[in-house]
């Protein structure tokens, strides 16, 4: 289960977040940089204890300047994260047409369209990239007659 989503730049600045559960969200800078000092590839899922003593299991991968960090349970299946983490850019990258660190801080609500669209409860419900994309070409087009 993804219990949190974060999107951050490389100064740590949050441009998008989402929590699955009902814990606070971790401090993203000391995640980022928890991340960035494990420079072997085979370190990248590393588990860090949260509040309540549990641990996460931190997923993470750069795209461009964007830093898509995932915490899910220690159980989960790493590969998997690592294909949603892929299909989530491919799908704004399909939205946004080349989606940059902008794109995401202009509309931060469709990109939580798109993630709500694929993950639900936090667990991952759809990856098919049109039926993602589809209600959100929907909002737009009625969007676009209104005004």
């Amino acid at each position: 289960m993804i219990e949190f989503l974060l999107v951050c730049n490389k100064t740590g600045a949050v441009r998008v977040s989402r929590s699955y559960t009902t814990r606070p969200l971790p401090d993203p800078r000391t995640v980022l940089h928890d991340c960035l000092k494990r420079n072997s590839p085979n370190q990248c899922p590393h588990f860090m204890t949260v509040d309540g003593g549990e641990e996460v299991r931190i997923i993470f991968r750069q795209y461009a300047s964007l830093f898509f960090v995932l915490g899910v349970s220690p159980d989960d299946n790493v590969m998997a994260h690592f294909a949603f983490i892929h299909n989530l850019v491919e799908t704004l990258n399909s939205y946004f047409s080349n989606v940059c660190e902008l794109d995401l801080m202009h509309n931060v609500d469709r990109a939580h369209m798109i993630l709500d669209e694929i993950v639900v409860n936090g667990f991952i419900t759809e990856s098919n990239r049109s039926r993602v994309l589809a209600p959100i070409a929907i909002l737009d087009k009625t969007v676009d007659k209104v005004s």
